[in-house]
């Protein structure tokens, strides 16, 4: 039995900030592959994705929570337990602040809300995004987030480029405290494959549609059954007709898009060819309903 590597980290770490500031691009970026779906729209993620870091020196388990927000339905408020419980149970948190916007009352308000549960644990500052700006306004944007909370270190990067991304795996892994892999050699993350297929098909529906839509769409797996092509047969879920209309298109011609761009994303996760079968119900005011919430599964 060979003992323990001395020098060998593992730990938690989770990503904060404002909806759509790129904590999932992120996420991907050091997972080295797709873990956590991402989105042009603010509150894409609704289940804490764990994506698994394995280097030479260490293991980086990755928490990808929903975006912090003020809520206004029974899921939001579902959401921000879920970022509350995340926070208590990391080994480090990242304080996500994109480079293309100024720091706003949003940035704040989490900084205030870390301060209440984060005492003890290392906080760094990351600045994203900064592919898309001048390293005049990097230079701007770090001092700013330098003001914002008590950062252990702050590092600005790109998840799109790759700038800097290693570099912060090595920060995070800095602060992970001595100990043996947690999750096999190869294994990228601990959610179930029908969770990242429906995350799949959501990511897909979610694209260029109206803005009220995003908060309003879940996806359920109810089937996957073998054979020489696995059929896939998801239920697409709306909170009004009008929405219904929106993600099925002209002649289903929308809803066709959505499957085949997911089908791709799926096919890519398995390794193997793919049937789907997409099913659009409506679920009235899901988001406030208890009974519905449970069996969307949040």
């Amino acid at each position: 039995m060979t003992a323990p590597d001395p020098e060998f980290r593992s730990g938690f770490a989770c990503f904060v900030g404002r909806p759509n500031v790129g904590k999932s691009t992120l996420t991907n970026a050091l997972v080295g592959q797709k873990v956590a779906i991402t989105s042009s729209r603010p509150q894409t993620t609704r289940h804490a994705i764990r994506g698994v870091v394995h280097r030479d020196d260490g293991q980086l388990v990755l928490v990808d929570t929903p975006g912090l927000h003020r809520p206004r339905t029974l899921l939001g408020e579902r959401l921000n337990d879920v970022v509350h419980t995340t926070w208590a149970e990391v080994d480090v948190i990242g304080f996500c602040v994109p480079a293309d916007q100024q720091i706003g009352p949003g940035d704040r308000f989490i900084a205030a809300e870390l301060a209440k549960v984060t005492a003890k644990t290392p906080l760094i500052g990351i600045l994203t995004k900064t592919d898309l700006v001048r390293p005049e306004v990097i230079a701007e944007r770090l001092l700013a987030l330098q003001e914002l909370a008590d950062f252990a270190e702050i590092v600005p990067v790109s998840a799109s480029s790759g700038h800097q991304v290693s570099l912060l795996a090595d920060l995070l892994l800095a602060r992970m405290p001595p100990g043996p892999a947690l999750y096999p050699d190869g294994e990228l993350s601990d959610e179930p494959e029908t969770t990242l297929i429906a995350e799949f098909v959501r990511e897909a529906a979610l694209e260029g549609v109206r803005d009220e839509l995003p908060h309003s769409l879940a996806v359920v797996v109810e089937e996957m059954t073998p054979g020489k092509v696995l059929t896939v047969r998801a239920e697409i879920f709306v909170e009004r007709d009008s929405q219904k209309s929106i993600v099925i298109g002209k002649g289903g011609s929308r809803l066709k898009h959505v499957g085949t761009e997911a089908r791709r994303q799926i096919e890519a996760l398995l390794g193997e060819k793919v049937h789907l079968d997409l099913f659009v119900k409506v679920a009235k005011d899901w988001q406030r309903d208890p009974r519905q919430l449970r069996r969307l599964g949040f």
